[in-house]
């Protein structure tokens, strides 16, 4: 399986999804390493995408920001519930990654 080319990923949907999903896998399995697994798979799916279009400065940022929501919606958990925790976290990952990566990059339609 080939992965598509770095610079015509959409990396929003893949960091607010890396997120949600990751949380979600946690939740029903049980399991949270296996949560892990989703997140940071698609943290590194996305990072590829980041470094190739906007630079190694932005793609650290970016990723210090996704593992940085991650964090933050633990706690933040406690105060407004596990499910719209998840969904600032995942909506500002996103938001960041299309204005810093994506915005200005056009994807091809297949």
């Amino acid at each position: 399986m080939a992965l598509r080319d770095a610079t015509q990923v959409s990396t929003a949907p893949i960091a607010a999804l890396g997120l949600l999903g990751g949380y979600l896998i946690a939740r029903e399995t049980g399991i949270r390493p296996l949560g892990g697994v989703v997140l940071a798979a698609a943290g590194v799916y996305a990072g590829r995408s980041w470094l190739a279009k906007s630079g190694p400065a932005a793609t650290a940022g970016l990723t210090a920001l996704y593992l940085g929501a991650f964090g933050a919606s633990h706690p933040l958990a406690k105060k407004i519930g596990a499910w719209p925790s998840v969904a600032v976290a995942a909506a500002v990952s996103g938001g960041a990654a299309y204005l810093l990566a994506d915005r200005g990059h056009t994807t091809p339609r297949d």
